[in-house]
C-alpha cells in the first residue's frame, strides 16, 4: 500500500500520463540550467582571465568543491524532508579535531578515522532526536548544535592547534591531501558518495520516504511511514557524510584547527539550494548538490583571480540562495496554475 501510494517519481521528470522520462521536465529543471551556467561562467572566465583554464588552477577548483560537495550531498536529504541543518560547519570542526587528536596520539588513521566517523554519525542523530522525536524546529535545534559542537571542537583541543598525526602522519596526508590517476583523491569520494545517494535517493524504499516525508509529512504519516525514524534517519545521514568530509579536510590541510568548517554552512546550504533543492521540501538530488558546489567554488575561484575582496563572496553567495529560491517559487506558480 505505501509502495503503491509512493510509486510515482517525487522528482517531477516522470511523465504521469505515458510513465515515460519527461523531457520538457527535464529542460526546465534547476539542474539543467545550474549546468548550463557553470559551463558558461567557466567559458568566459576563460576568456577574460586564462589562468582560470590551466591544469593547476582546475584542479584546485576541482579539489575545494569536493569538501563542499561531499557536506552537501550530505545535507540534501535533511532539506528533502524539509528540515535545514546549520549546524553542519561545526560538525565538521568537531570531527576533525578528533581526528588530529587521536592521530597525535598515535592512533592509527583507520582507527581514527572509524571514531571520527561516530563522532558524526552520533551528533547528526542527536540534531535527528531533537528533530524528530522532540518535535524542535530543526532551525532551533541546529543553531544551538552549531554552537554546541564548535564550543566542543575548542574544548577538545584546549584550544590548540594540531601539527602533528603521529605514526600515520603519512598515510593521513596521502588519503587526503594526495592524488591518483592526476585526480585528488577527495574526488573520488564525492563520486562515491554521489552516487551512493543517487541510488538511495532513486532506487530505494528509504528514498522514496525522504521525498514523501517532505512533499507531505501529515499524509506521509497517515500511510504509516515511521515519519520520525526517516527524519532522523536523514540528519544521521549528513552528520556522517560531514564526517568523512571533514577526515579528507584534516588530511589535505596537514593540520587542525577548531576553526575548520567555521561558515561553511552558509556554502553548504547554498550548494544543495541553488542545485534545486526546496527549502519548502519534497525536491533534491545528488547531482544537484554537486552542480551547486561546482558553482559556488567557480565563482569564488573567478573572484580570486580578478583580485575582487574575498569579503564579497558572501554577498554573491546569498544571491545566488535568494535567486535559487525565486527560480523555485516560480516554478512552484506555474504548476499551481
Amino acid at each position: 500500500m505505501q509502495d503503491e501510494a509512493l510509486s510515482a517519481s517525487p522528482t517531477g521528470f516522470d511523465d504521469s500520463a505515458t510513465g515515460g522520462w519527461s523531457w520538457r521536465a527535464w529542460l526546465g529543471s534547476q539542474e539543467l540550467w545550474i549546468t548550463v551556467a557553470v559551463l558558461v561562467i567557466g567559458v568566459v572566465v576563460s576568456r577574460l582571465t586564462p589562468h582560470f583554464a590551466t591544469f593547476s588552477n582546475l584542479g584546485n577548483v576541482l579539489q575545494n568543491l569536493c569538501f563542499i560537495g561531499i557536506v552537501a550531498l550530505g545535507i540534501t536529504p535533511v532539506i528533502i524532508t524539509g528540515g535545514i541543518d546549520i549546524s553542519v560547519g561545526s560538525i565538521t570542526g568537531l570531527c576533525a579535531v578528533t581526528l588530529g587528536v587521536l592521530l597525535e596520539a598515535n592512533w592509527s588513521f583507520w582507527s581514527g578515522a572509524l571514531v571520527t566517523l561516530a563522532v558524526g554519525l552520533a551528533a547528526g542523530c542527536f540534531n535527528g532526536f531533537l528533530i524528530a522525536y522532540v518535535r524542535l524546529s530543526p532551525f532551533v535545534v541546529t543553531l544551538g548544535t552549531l554552537s554546541a559542537y564548535r564550543s566542543l571542537a575548542i574544548v577538545v583541543t584546549a584550544n590548540q592547534a594540531v601539527y602533528s598525526f603521529g605514526h600515520a602522519e603519512p598515510l593521513t596526508l596521502a588519503i587526503g591531501g594526495g592524488h591518483t590517476f592526476g585526480i585528488a583523491n577527495v574526488f573520488y569520494a564525492l563520486a562515491v558518495c554521489a552516487v551512493a545517494l543517487h541510488f538511495l535517493l532513486k532506487m530505494t524504499r528509504w528514498g522514496r520516504y525522504i521525498y514523501a516525508v517532505g512533499g507531505s509529512e501529515h499524509a506521509t504519516r497517515l500511510t504509516g511511514i515511521p515519519v520520525r525514524r526517516i527524519k532522523l534517519s536523514a540528519y544521521a545521514f549528513a552528520g556522517l557524510l560531514t564526517a568523512i568530509a571533514a577526515i579528507f579536510l584534516v588530511g589535505w590541510l596537514g593540520s587542525v584547527t577548531n576553526g575548520i568548517g567555521q561558515g561553511d554552512e552558509l556554502r553548504v546550504i547554498a550548494a544543495a539550494v541553488i542545485g534545486g533543492a526546496s527549502l519548502a521540501g519534497g525536491y533534491g538530488s545528488a547531482f544537484g548538490a554537486v552542480i551547486g558546489s561546482a558553482l559556488i567554488e567557480e565563482i569564488r575561484n573567478s573572484l580570486l583571480l580578478a583580485g575582487v575582496d574575498p569579503f564579497w563572496q558572501g554577498l554573491f553567495v546569498g544571491l545566488f540562495i535568494l535567486l535559487a529560491v525565486f527560480l523555485q517559487r516560480l516554478q512552484t506558480m506555474r504548476e499551481e496554475d
